[in-house]
C-alpha cells in the first residue's frame, strides 16, 4: 500500500523528499498536482500541440505513461548534482537487482535499447575485445535464432549488431539450426501462444547448447511477478519497458539477468565509448527515476489498482447501457497489457455509426480522446483502455461516448 503523505507539503518539500529514501518521495497534494497538470497542458499548447485523453493504453507514440509524483521527485532530486555516471549505473543496477531478486540489472535506453545492447552482450561476453568491432559483417554468418511466429518490427535492434536471424518452427528445426556460429536465441514473450516451441522447451535447448537467451517482455507487467518470473524460468536476459506500467521515464527500460551478460552489456553502451550503444544514453535523472519507479511499483497495492480499473470500466459501461443494441464486456489480454479493457458492441444496422466513425469523433473533440487496439484484444467491438486515464477522465470518456452513440441512435 502507498503511504499517505501530509497534504500541506510545499512543492519544494515534495521535490526535495525524493533525495531522502531515494525513493520514498512525497505525494503531491491535490491542489499542487492540479497546478502541475495545468502547467503541463500550457507547455504543450504553447507549442501548438493539444494534450489528449489517453484511452488507448501505455502506447509509445502517445507518450507511454505519466510519471507519478514520487518518480518525478526522484528525477528532480537527481538533476541537482553531478555524479560519476558509471558508478551510478552500477549502484542503481545493484539496487534494482536486489529489489527484484535477480542476478543483475541495468537501466537501458528503453526496452528497445535493451534488445540492442543485450544482443551485443551475447556477442562479446566471452571476449570483451570484440566490443569495439561491432557491428559484425553479416557475411561472417553469426546467427541469432528465433521462431518464425516471433517476427516483429523490433528485430532491427538485433540485426543492427551484424547478425543473421535464423527462423525455426519446431524443436527439430531448432536443433538443426544450432551450430558453432549461433550467438543467441531470441524471443518475444507476447508471441508465446503463437509459437510451437514453448518457453520451457526453448530455455532447455539453449541450456543444453550453452547459448544465451534474450526475451522481450516490454509490456508484460502487470502482474508484478513478471519482473523476476522469466529470469527464474531460465532466460539469461529479459527486457522491460520502463515507461509503461512501471511508470518510469518513457525513454528508460530494464535489462535483467546474468551478471556476466549485464557486465558485457555495460561495455557496449553509454557512457562508455567505442561501442555500438554509445548513442543510447541514459541520464542520471533517468537512472534514479527508474529505480524510484521500481520501488514504487513493488510497494503498490496491486489489487486496489485493479479494482480502480474495474471501477472506471463500470462508469463507462453504465453510461451507454441504455442505448439501443449496445452491450459491453470486459476483456483482459493474456500477456502484454494484462489489464482489464472495455469492449463496446452494437448493431451497426440499427445504430448508424461504425467503429471507425466513433474513433474519429472522439479524437475530433475539444479534449481529444484517443483510442486504439493492443495485442491480445482481437478485433471485436470498440476497445477502451482505462489503464492510463488520469483521475476523472473516465467521466469524460463516458460522457463523450454516450453523446456520440446517443446521437447515432
Amino acid at each position: 500500500m502507498q503511504t499517505t503523505q501530509p497534504k500541506n507539503l510545499s512543492r519544494r518539500e515534495v521535490l526535495a523528499s525524493g533525495a531522502g529514501g531515494l525513493m520514498g518521495g512525497g505525494l503531491m497534494s491535490g491542489a499542487t498536482q492540479g497546478a502541475e497538470t495545468q502547467s503541463a497542458v500550457d507547455v504543450y499548447r504553447a507549442l501548438g500541440v493539444r494534450p489528449i485523453v489517453n484511452a488507448a493504453g501505455s502506447i509509445t507514440t502517445l507518450g507511454g505513461s505519466i510519471m507519478p509524483p514520487e518518480v518525478l521527485a526522484a528525477w528532480n532530486a537527481a538533476a541537482r548534482s553531478f555524479v560519476p555516471l558509471i558508478e551510478l549505473q552500477d549502484r542503481v543496477g545493484e539496487r534494482i537487482a536486489k529489489l527484484l531478486g535477480v542476478e543483475a540489472a541495468l537501466v537501458t535506453n528503453g526496452a528497445a535499447g535493451g534488445i540492442l545492447i543485450g544482443t551485443a552482450a551475447a556477442l562479446t561476453f566471452r571476449d570483451h575485445s570484440l566490443v569495439s568491432r561491432l557491428p559484425h559483417s553479416p557475411e561472417i554468418g553469426i546467427g541469432v535464432i528465433r521462431q518464425k511466429s516471433h517476427r516483429e518490427c523490433y528485430d532491427n535492434l538485433v540485426t543492427a549488431c551484424g547478425v543473421n536471424l535464423v527462423d525455426v518452427e519446431t524443436r527439430e528445426d531448432l536443433e538443426r539450426a544450432i551450430n558453432s556460429r549461433t550467438a543467441m536465441m531470441y524471443s518475444y514473450n507476447v508471441h508465446e501462444d503463437a509459437g510451437r516451441i514453448k518457453r520451457d522447451e526453448w530455455v532447455a535447448v539453449a541450456r543444453k547448447h550453452n547459448i544465451p537467451t534474450l526475451l522481450d517482455a516490454a509490456a508484460d507487467v502487470p502482474p508484478v511477478e513478471a519482473l523476476w518470473k522469466y529470469n527464474r524460468m531460465g532466460f539469461d536476459l529479459v527486457v522491460f519497458s520502463g515507461g509503461k506500467a512501471l511508470r518510469g521515464p518513457q525513454s528508460a527500460g530494464l535489462l535483467l539477468g546474468r551478471k556476466d551478460l549485464i557486465e558485457a552489456a555495460k561495455l557496449n553502451t553509454s557512457p562508455r565509448c567505442g561501442n555500438i550503444g554509445r548513442g543510447l544514453k541514459v541520464s542520471k535523472e533517468e537512472m534514479v527515476a527508474m529505480c524510484a519507479a521500481v520501488e514504487r511499483y513493488l510497494k503498490l497495492d496491486h489489487d486496489a489498482e485493479w479494482r480502480e480499473w474495474e471501477r472506471r470500466i463500470a462508469v463507462i459501461a453504465d453510461a451507454v447501457k441504455d442505448i439501443p443494441t449496445v452491450s459491453t464486456k470486459t476483456i483482459i489480454p493474456p500477456i502484454a497489457n494484462h489489464v482489464p479493457h472495455l469492449l463496446i458492441l452494437w448493431d451497426e444496422a440499427q445504430l448508424k455509426i461504425t467503429r471507425e466513425q466513433l474513433k474519429q469523433r472522439l479524437a475530433d473533440g475539444d479534449a481529444p480522446i484517443v483510442t486504439g487496439r493492443v495485442h491480445g484484444t482481437g478485433d471485436e467491438g470498440f476497445l477502451i483502455s482505462v489503464f492510463m486515464l488520469q483521475p476523472g477522465e473516465e467521466q469524460t470518456v463516458a460522457q463523450r461516448i454516450r453523446q456520440v452513440l446517443g446521437r447515432a441512435s
